[in-house]
């Protein structure tokens, strides 16, 4: 279902554009090989003994999360639900955590949100699960992630978000318009998309539950799609870059990405999942060492910091809910910049393979660890994983 909107989801009208047709040409989906926070005084009730109220929700500040003990004793938990944050190609640090995760047959995972490239990890990981279990999820975020690196174009940047508004001026000149490369058929991206996420088998009842934002532009508000409404034009609608290409339509709505709204939606996924345990991946940087001065550079961490805002006022509001909470929420979060050293200065439309690989690989390391905690397992030590490869 959708909150807030429609139950009807509509499409784009199509038009083939020159844009479209070049985008076509490079079908990094074809079956040919690729080529060689907020802080706020409010009362507090008396402490609780711990054991009594396991949570973990400080985790606005960019330190790795101290794991708290377990209400059943149980580590790593036996249900999670996941928070997977947007940032371009730094979603592949993402792509590494679930492949991890993917490998504990002990965890089942109960409800996924995510916005921009978030929402494309999701709907992977969901899909994946419903039609091959584990090893379906892993191939299928395998294939979508290596045939990204080894296209490195415009058009794999759209699949992903990886555009800030601003940035989109810098990179194009201030006269780029909405949906000047591609201003009314997006069927390039869709078909590339549905060639990945079989869409109708999200409402299967085995299916993880699903939270995907997309931002409306009527209003400025964040609209969540659930299983029964999710459709190609969602996801397109959730990574939509203003400055790069049109307002998805859906149901005579028009969206754009959604990051702008909630990145990824942490507030619906504590009210609709059935886990006690939360764990956020968070991809966009809250650290920088360096004060910018270039306009690229200011643009990056204005961008890094935007990202960042609404999601730490989501976790503020989930701190001050839990403290008068009768059943806890264990809230842990990895965070890639606590594994990627300089990731602030680095760009999250950089489609390199050499950085994607290196993002994926520490993904899995810090999953490890994650998993790890509690347990006397060496903290930086991770199963080795092959190459990624194109299945």
């Amino acid at each position: 279902m959708i909150v807030d909107a429609h139950d009807r989801v509509g499409s784009l009208g199509a038009s083939g554009s020159a844009a479209s047709r070049l985008l076509s040409a490079t079908n990094i989906w074809s079956d040919a090989p690729p080529p060689a926070h907020v802080s706020s005084q409010v009362p507090q009730p008396a402490p609780v003994a711990q054991a009594d109220a396991p949570r973990d929700v400080g985790v606005t500040k960019a330190a790795a999360v101290a794991l708290p003990q377990a209400r059943s004793g149980q580590w790593p938990p036996r249900k999670l639900s996941l928070a997977l944050q947007g940032g371009g190609t730094f979603a592949a640090f993402t792509w590494g955590v679930l492949e991890r995760l993917l490998e504990e047959p002990d965890i089942a995972i109960d409800t996924v949100s995510g916005a921009s490239a978030g929402a494309i990890n999701a709907l992977l990981l969901a899909c994946g699960l419903a039609e091959g279990g584990r090893e379906g999820a892993r191939s299928r975020l395998n294939r979508f992630w290596v045939r990204l690196m080894h296209e490195a174009s415009f058009r794999s940047l759209m699949l992903v978000g990886g555009f800030s508004p601003a940035g989109s001026s810098v990179a194009f000149g201030p006269t780029l318009r909405s949906g000047q490369f591609d201003p009314f058929d997006l069927d390039p991206l869709r078909q590339a998309l549905s060639r990945d996420i079989n869409f109708s088998i999200l409402r299967d009842a085995g299916c993880p539950k699903l939270l995907i934002a997309a931002t409306r532009i009527r209003d400025g508000q964040q609209q969540i799609f659930a299983n029964d409404a999710i459709t190609a034009d969602v996801a397109l609608a959730s990574t939509c870059p203003p400055l790069v290409h049109c307002a998805v339509e859906i149901d005579g709505e028009a969206y754009w990405d959604g990051g702008f709204g909630g990145n990824p939606p942490l507030l619906r996924l504590v009210r609709e999942t059935a886990a006690t345990d939360l764990l956020l991946v968070q991809v966009t940087p809250t650290r920088d060492s360096y004060v910018p001065i270039t306009l690229a550079a200011i643009d990056r961490r204005l961008d890094q910091i935007a990202a960042n805002a609404a999601l730490n006022a989501e976790i503020a509001a989930i701190e001050w809910a839990q403290s008068y909470a009768t059943a806890p929420l264990r809230l842990t979060r990895i965070a890639a910049e606590d594994s990627f050293d300089g990731l602030a200065q680095r760009s999250s439309t950089d489609l390199g393979r050499g950085f994607i690989r290196l993002l994926h690989r520490s993904g899995r390391e810090a999953a490890a660890r994650w998993l790890g905690q509690g347990t006397g397992a060496t903290q930086g030590a991770a199963p080795a994983a092959a190459e990624p490869e194109l299945v």
